[in-house]
Parts: structure tokens; sequence; C-alpha cells
């Protein structure tokens, strides 16, 4: 089933399943997620506004509950990942609508929340901003893979419904 043939409901049901599919692989991957690095997985998701564009709102509201319920730094870092997790898939859809490659999605999961949440965190934690930011990117990197090759993979399943949306 394609984005455009989804009910009102179908669509509400999907991002219901994904915002519980993000917080469920940050819980199991919380332990690297939160670190120096912040090898945060779950915003490989964030991929997936390519293919769905319905989802932008919906990875931000996931982003803020994780944050809720894993982060600990407060309402901050609760409302600015929600922001980041909007901005990200919002510049993902953007790169759909321009018909640029889908391997151009990497570059928003890498640089958003590198850049983004650095601006709160380096307040928070009284850490400096350029070696946050540079850390923060750098652990965005395996996401950012791993958000393309999930596109690609059902892209790849899903070839010929896909096909058609895209080209409409």
């Amino acid at each position: 089933m394609v984005n455009k043939d989804m009910s009102k409901v179908q669509k509400l049901t999907f991002s219901a399943m994904v915002i519980a599919l993000y917080v469920t692989v940050l819980y199991f991957t919380q332990s690297f997620s939160f670190g120096a690095y912040q090898i945060r997985i779950a915003t490989a998701l964030y991929a997936l506004s390519y293919l769905f564009p319905f989802l932008v709102l919906p990875l931000g509201i996931a982003n803020f509950i994780a944050n809720m319920l894993f982060g600990g730094l407060g309402i901050l870092d609760m409302c600015g990942g929600c922001l980041v997790g909007i901005v990200t898939a919002a510049l993902i859809v953007g790169i759909r609508k321009m018909r640029w490659s889908r391997f151009l999605i990497a570059v928003p999961i890498v640089l958003v929340p590198g850049f983004g949440v650095s601006a709160w965190l380096s307040y928070l934690l009284k850490l400096p901003y350029l070696p946050l930011a540079a850390s923060l990117c750098i652990g965005q990197a395996v996401p950012s893979v791993c958000g393309v090759l999930l596109v690609k993979v059902i892209e790849r399943t899903c070839a010929g419904s896909f096909r058609k949306t895209r080209e409409a």
C-alpha cells in the first residue's frame, strides 16, 4: 500500500506504529543513544518521511516522547528534540519533492540533530558548542546510513507501488 492509497485512519495507525517503533528502538539502544557521540539508531526512522511525508509531525512527536521517557534533561530537550525531528523529516520530504537522490537523506539526519541538539546541550551541559556538534554529527553517521538503506530496501520491496507514486 502506498501513501496516496492510505485512508486517514490508516495514516494515523501507521504514524502511531512508527512512533512506537521509534520509542522501542531508542529504549533498546539508549546505552549509546545518549552518550558523547549519541549514536541514536532511532533517528534512522526519519528517512521514512521520504516515502511517507505525513510522518513529519509524528516523527517529531516520537522524539518528544522518547526524550521525555529516557532523556532526563527536561522540557528544553523534549521540545528541542521534537523540533529537530520535524525539521529533519521535513527536509527529507523536500529532498523527495526536489527529486534529488535518496542518498541525500543522510545529510539532514547528520546535520540537523548534530548542530541542532548541540545548541541546547552545550548550554545545559556547559560544554563548548563546536566540539559537541562535531561529536553529535559523527554519532549520527551510523543512523544516516541506516536510514538510506531502510528507504532503499522498502523501495525495492515495494518497487512497483512507489514507482507509480514518484512518477505521479
